[in-house]
This record gives C-alpha cells, sequence and structure tokens, in this order.
C-alpha cells in the first residue's frame, strides 16, 4: 500500500506524502518543526506502555513521548504519592518556607552523586534548569571577581532548550532559525561529537577526540580563555542528534581543557540522564564529573513536570565559604508536588532495579535494530546507548548523502509508524547538520519487556520499509 507519490526526482522513490483516507491537503513543506498538525489525535487515557486515542486501537509507546514516561503510565503508587501531599499542601514559595519533599529529593539526589554534586534547585523544565546554569555560572565569575567571563562555548547540532538563553546555547540550526536576531552574542559554537559523519578514513577514537580538543583549545585562544565562563554539552545527544553518545575520552578530555582554563562545564542530562542511558547520571560512564548538570524528562517519568539543577563542589564551596546566594527564581521554583512525585518515581527504579532492565533491554534493542533495519539502503547509521536509540536515514549509504529537508522524511516515519502500525516515535532532523538529516529515536520506559522490545522493533521497522518501498 505505498504512501509515496512518484514525480521527477534523482530518488523517485522518496516523494511527496500520500496521506490515508482522513488526510487533509497539507503537504510535507507544511509540516515544519513548531507548525499545527490538525490531525493529532484526541487521547483518552494512557496505561502501562500503551496510549489509547479516542480513534482507532490503542498505540505502542515506543518513545514516552520525548523520552519522559520512563516507568510508563498510570501507576497508582505514584499518583497516591502526589495527591498525598496535594492534600496537605499544594503549594508554598520557596523563598517562605523549606518542605519536606524538597528537602528528601534533594539530600537524594545528593547521595546518589555520592556527594559530587552539592546542592539542589528543583524548577518545572529542562529549559529552566538549562536557563539556571547559564545564569549560575555568570554569577559564579562575578562572585570571584572575574567579570570579564561573560563567553560560552557550545556545539552545533545541539539542544539545550525554548528560552532565549537556552536556545541562544543551542546548536539546532531549524529551531534556532526563526529567533536568530534575537539570540544572545556571548554563545560560539564548535562542531559536535559526531563520529558517523565526522571520523576520518582509519581514525582511532584517540585521534578523533584529539582533533575535537584541539577545535575547543582554539575557540578559548579565539575568544581569551579568561572570557570564558563555560562549556557546555549533552554527554549523549538527544533530540539534535538523534541518540549519538560521545567517544570514549572525548568528556573527560573536554572537561581537562575547562579546568587548565579555569573555564566550568555543564553537562545537559535533560534527555540523556537519570537513567535513560544505562546509569542514572550519564557522567558515571566515564566519570568525568560536571560542574553544573541539568536534568528532567525522566526525573519524574511525566507524572509532574519536574527538572533541576545539580550544582558541584566549585561552585558549592564559594557560596558556602562567601555566603553567596544564586540570584534567580521561578514562582514554581521548589514546587512540594513535584518532589514528592519525582522522588517516588526514582524510588521505584531504584527498588525495581530498572536500571539493570534498562542495560539488558537495551542491548537487545540494539541488537534487533541492527538485525532488522542495518543493512536497509536507506538507514545510514543505528547508534544510542541503554533505553535511548536513534536511526539515521540517508539517501546514500556510500556518501551519506542526506535527503532535501523539504521532504520531511523523518516526519513520514512518525506518521506511518502511528498510523499504521501503531507505534509511537520520536522524529527529528538536522543531525547531519545544517538543518539536513532525518532520524528517529526509540526510547521506551525503564520497566519494558523483551517480548514489547521485540514488537517496537517489528513495528517500527515495518513502518520504515512501507515509507522506502
Amino acid at each position: 500500500m505505498g504512501h509515496l507519490l512518484s514525480r521527477p526526482s534523482p530518488h523517485p522513490a522518496i516523494l511527496e506524502y500520500k496521506g490515508g483516507a482522513d488526510s487533509s491537503t497539507e503537504t510535507l513543506a507544511d509540516k515544519r518543526p513548531g507548525s499545527t498538525i490538525d490531525e493529532l489525535s484526541l487521547l483518552t487515557r494512557a496505561k502501562g506502555h500503551y496510549w489509547y486515542p479516542v480513534d482507532g486501537k490503542k498505540v505502542l509507546d515506543g518513545c514516552g513521548g520525548a523520552g519522559v514516561a520512563c516507568i510508563g503510565h498510570g501507576r497508582q503508587d505514584v499518583i497516591k504519592v502526589a495527591m498525598a501531599q496535594m492534600k496537605a499542601f499544594s503549594y508554598v514559595s520557596y523563598a517562605h518556607f523549606k518542605t519536606a519533599p524538597v528537602q528528601a529529593l534533594s539530600d537524594w539526589l545528593i547521595a546518589s552523586t555520592r556527594g559530587r554534586m552539592q546542592k539542589v534547585y528543583i524548577m518545572c523544565s529542562g529549559s529552566e534548569a538549562v536557563e539556571a546554569a547559564l545564569k549560575m555560572s555568570r554569577e559564579y565569575f562575578v562572585w570571584k571577581g572575574e567579570p570579564q567571563r561573560v563567553n560560552f562555548i557550545t556545539r552545533w547540532e545541539s539542544y539545550h532548550g525554548t528560552t532565549i538563553g537556552s536556545l541562544s546555547a543551542s546548536g539546532h540550526v531549524v529551531r534556532r532559525g526563526p529567533f536568530e536576531p534575537m539570540l544572545l552574542s556571548q554563545f560560539h559554537r564548535i562542531s559536535s561529537c559526531n563520529p558517523y559523519r565526522q571520523r576520518l578514513e582509519g581514525e582511532s577514537d584517540a585521534e578523533f577526540v584529539a582533533r575535537k580538543i584541539q577545535e575547543l583549545e582554539d575557540t578559548f585562544q579565539r575568544l581569551g580563555p579568561t572570557t570564558v565562563a563555560a562549556v557546555i554539552l549533552e554527554p549523549t545527544v538527544g533530540a539534535a542528534l538523534g541518540c549519538v553518545p560521545a567517544v570514549p575520552g572525548y568528556l573527560s578530555a573536554m572537561k581537562l581543557v575547562c579546568e587548565r582554563h579555569g573555564a566550568l562545564m555543564i553537562f545537559d542530562e535533560v534527555m540523556c540522564g537519570m537513567g535513560r542511558t544505562g546509569t542514572l547520571h550519564a557522567w558515571e560512564q566515564e566519570q568525568t564529573v560536571p560542574d553544573l548538570q541539568t536534568i528532567a524528562k525522566g526525573f519524574s517519568g511525566g507524572y509532574q513536570p519536574a527538572s533541576a539543577l545539580l550544582v558541584g563542589e566549585t561552585i558549592a564551596e564559594v557560596m558556602r565559604q562567601d555566603e553567596k546566594a544564586f540570584t534567580h527564581g521561578h514562582t514554581y521554583q521548589n514546587h512540594p508536588v513535584v518532589a514528592a512525585t519525582a522522588l517516588k518515581v526514582q524510588q521505584i527504579i531504584q527498588d525495581e532495579k530498572l536500571l539493570s532492565n534498562v542495560r539488558t533491554q537495551g542491548r537487545l534493542l540494539e541488537r534487533l535494530l541492527e538485525e532488522r533495519l542495518g543493512s536497509h539502503p536507506n538507514v545510514g547509521n543505528i547508534r544510542g546507548r541503554g533505553l535511548f536509540w536513534g536511526i539515521e536515514f540517508v539517501k546514500d549509504r556510500k556518501t551519506k548523502e542526506p535527503f532535501d529537508p523539504a521532504l520531511q522524511i523523518s516526519h513520514q516515519i512518525f506518521r506511518v509508524a502511528l498510523k499504521d502500525f501503531r507505534v509511537l516515535v520520536y522524529h527529528g532532523q538536522g543531525c547531519a547538520g545544517g538543518g539536513r538529516g532525518d532520524h528517529i529515536m526509540v526510547m521506551p520506559a525503564y520497566n519494558i519487556t523483551g517480548r514489547l522490545v521485540e514488537e517496537i522493533v517489528e513495528r517500527v521497522a515495518s513502518a520504515v520499509e512501507e515509507v522506502f518501498r
């Protein structure tokens, strides 16, 4: 039953989308990030690993929204904790009272890092947490008497959030596009760490990392080392690159450059952290501790809008010794219901040993994706870690040439997977650089079973085959 119309093209199989009987006349060019998609189904409920829209059969959740629903949907034990806190008190300003839920969650988070992170600020979104990290980086150097440190080094094909500050830090061309004239000039980008597209023939990991580190060093020197406040990066890049982990040795080498020049290192673990890649904190995989860390998404599993900024020893010690307070705050900062809910979700992950399951089912997911799609002529790369896997699509496997962005290949696969194979995946563009490149991401819940992993892969692979037929 193909989903692509034919027309003259260098690649005649990939053309304009032909919708089903209920589709509108909307073209692929209309389906830009941020546009209204009028065919979204009305959701009635969600339970376990399934969504239940009002129209059609249940949908298997292969991505948890944006990698958020990490313990599945409808957990009554989480709902009871949230309700109990609301009955006690649902809101209090962080500036007026301390609360037991916030204190308990903060203590738990600090303990989870074995004391390497020493202060916690609870917020509601990843963008808020990143914005706070950028501001704290700046204020730290004001406290230290180094007000000239106003520059930040970030990477292309990155995504850090929707606020002006966090979007300024981002290197996602399409998401930045409409707002470029408003974005801050103190953010300077280096290349991403993407071995699929950047590794030279015969180049080892060490050689690849050395090139990346030289680029970072050159950027410090160009800006003036004493003007740089921080480097911000995602240990495994999510939406902007489609689950690309850092090459071994990269994170520790980047941190050493920062330390040499007195700058801070910020790890944005909004998407890849809190267990998604197999360890609670992504930095544990290379034992490279950041100065500031942001978390969100899997933090509360979607049961409340939760994020946090974790502050490392270097900054926390200055705050203690000099009695400094962060000039920052949000109305819903340190929200007690958010804190109680997030702590319960993390206790479930711990008590049910779900991080072990993430690693086990992640290995199965990797193997099945490779077996089912690894030789597909339009699958260029399958990459990821834990239950965080991306599939990049190319026009030509040998040259790695991406498709014309106007074709919206990743959106086509998302749509066919949802409508015809009843599985939800996350889709994105820009992974090849300059706004080009299509990928989808598979990010099931941490308590997924092997049988459901097999089912997700079969449905996703069938959708890919259908689109490229």
